[in-house]
């Protein structure tokens, strides 16, 4: 019986320690501290700027272009002329949310970009080609 309630105790430590542990908390010494699991970086839930060019087949710029940046929830539509050398710019497009990005001029149109949430970068630059 001795023996029994020796190995419940042991097993009853073990369990302890294994949840001091899963915890973060471990005895040091006298001390106790905290260690912290590896965090996960956090997504940046600021905002980024779009940009780019739009081309045409043969890769040449596309003077006034429609470029559209449609947000996936919202549904919510902004929209850039191409520059003179087939430019466009979107300034302060949130970090929070998944856009679509495409271009338009004289019913040709390019394929749509997905501008990502996941995709961490404050400068998103992207060409979008005409067909």
């Amino acid at each position: 019986m001795r023996q029994r309630a020796r190995v419940d105790r042991t097993i009853l430590l073990a369990g302890v320690a294994f949840a001091a542990l899963a915890a973060g908390v471990v005895q040091n010494g006298s001390r106790s501290a905290l260690i912290a699991p590896p965090s996960a970086q956090a997504q940046n839930l600021g905002e980024r700027v779009v940009s780019g060019a739009v081309l045409n087949a043969d890769s040449s710029p596309v003077v006034g272009a429609t470029v559209f940046l449609q947000n996936q929830k919202t549904k919510a539509i902004r929209s850039y002329t191409s520059t003179a050398n087939g430019h466009y710019y979107f300034a302060q497009v949130s970090m929070v949310g998944d856009h679509d990005l495409w271009a338009a001029k004289d019913g040709k149109k390019s394929a749509v970009k997905t501008v990502s949430s996941w995709d961490t970068r404050k400068a998103f630059v992207t060409d979008l080609k005409l067909k």
